[in-house]
């Protein structure tokens, strides 16, 4: 059989460098031991039984097994329009501004696909979730990669980049509760972001997955709450953490109508839109469930209240996220000199702790893993007392 290497695009992407954490923990759980799993960012909660109860309705009626609309239903369009009206103060039309896809991945990739044309310079902050990165590469864009070890380094790096004159982005990428690395920023790195994209003639695509993970009071501002944004900006919001609907696959990008109008002409040669009755049931989910995103943002603050305590007492400074689902933690002095996988592999080797190593969301990840707060408080202590003895010996 040939390599899958000789295909284009199979042969610019990296290795997947979570298989190796990800193989290690299927062989550890096959032999019986009993792995902490604070890898993957897939939240482990139960969808609200009444967006299950509808799902169930929905797809008892024959009507709903038949192909749907690739843009997404009008009502579930309109449902996310009021959210964003309720939410961010934000006006948009369900029509032009508003289009469902199947997942906030499926978003940012079949966009970038639509918007860019060989190379095509998109810039985005790294370390990055590597969809932001790899979705440039597929798409035959120019990744251009900005350190980010905080917000306004960043906004300094993308300043200079545009005063250097070199290669004008035609796309800013940017995602706020940001992932891996959990920084935070306010409305007006918004402001600023959206003014030098106006200024330069660039788009701005904003990931906003982790819109209602915002703790100890703080609200994670909307692109589109700046004034204007809409000239120039999309954002794109999921229903995977905000209402534990991972597996369902029901993502928005909403904001520019001609963005929004490129995103529906790619997407109806590629798919037909996501199962009508999950359609159906988001439209619930948004209509009736915002309570529930309260308790999942609670739940998750209070995890990661047990996870920092648990990390400092056992010798490893970390400090507290502002937001997101994550902690990016920087690897212990002691073990400065290993790498970020050979550092993942022996806290999962001898700790029974997986975690993902930083040089999986690119080159200036290194030397940080990232946990997820994926496990209940219990699990967390047992697995805090097992990196307690691991960072002991």
């Amino acid at each position: 059989m040939p390599e899958t290497e000789q295909f284009y695009r199979i042969a610019k992407l990296p290795p997947y460098v979570f298989a190796v954490i990800n193989e290690m923990k299927a062989k550890a759980r096959a032999a019986g031991q009993d792995v902490v799993d604070f890898g993957m960012g897939n939240p482990d909660g139960a969808t609200p039984d009444v967006i299950v109860e509808k799902l169930i309705e929905a797809a008892r009626q024959q009507k709903n097994h038949r192909y749907s609309m690739s843009r997404g239903i009008p009502q579930l369009r309109l449902e996310i329009v009021k959210r964003y009206q309720r939410n961010y103060g934000v006006t948009l039309d369900p029509e032009k501004e508003a289009i469902v896809t199947i997942g906030a991945k499926d978003a940012i990739a079949h966009l970038l696909f639509a918007i860019i044309a060989p190379g095509d310079a998109v810039v985005s902050p790294n370390p990055a979730y590597p969809i932001h990165q790899y979705g440039v590469i597929m798409a035959e864009g120019e990744a251009i990669m900005l350190p980010m070890p905080d917000s306004a380094t960043f906004l300094q790096g993308l300043e200079d980049l545009y005063k250097a004159g070199t290669k004008k982005p035609k796309v800013v990428l940017i995602s706020f509760p940001h992932n891996p690395t959990t920084t935070c920023v306010d409305l007006n790195f918004m402001k600023e972001i959206v003014a030098m994209a106006r200024t330069n003639g660039s788009w701005v695509v904003h990931d906003f997955a982790y819109a209602d993970l915002g703790f100890d009071g703080y609200k994670p501002p909307s692109i589109l709450e700046v004034p204007g944004a809409k000239d120039i900006a999309v954002e794109i919001f999921s229903m995977s953490k905000s209402y534990n609907m991972a597996g369902w696959r029901v993502g928005y990008c909403l904001g520019n109508s001609q963005i929004i109008y490129a995103l529906s002409r790619i997407k109806s040669y590629l798919d037909y839109g996501t199962f009508q009755p999950i359609q159906i049931a988001s439209i619930i989910a948004l209509r009736e469930c915002e309570e529930e995103t309260v308790k999942i943002r609670e739940m998750y603050q209070e995890r990661r209240d047990v996870l920092i305590e648990g990390l400092n007492a056992a010798g490893w400074p970390v400090e507290k996220p502002q937001g997101s689902m994550f902690l990016w933690a920087k690897i212990p002095e002691r073990f400065a000199h290993l790498n970020s996988l050979d550092f993942a592999k022996e806290l999962m080797e001898r700790a029974l702790v997986a975690v993902s190593p930083g040089i999986g969301f690119g080159p200036m990840g290194e030397g940080h893993v990232r946990f997820s707060f994926i496990e209940n408080a219990h699990r967390t202590r047992q697995a805090m007392r097992a990196i307690k003895q691991f960072l002991k010996s």
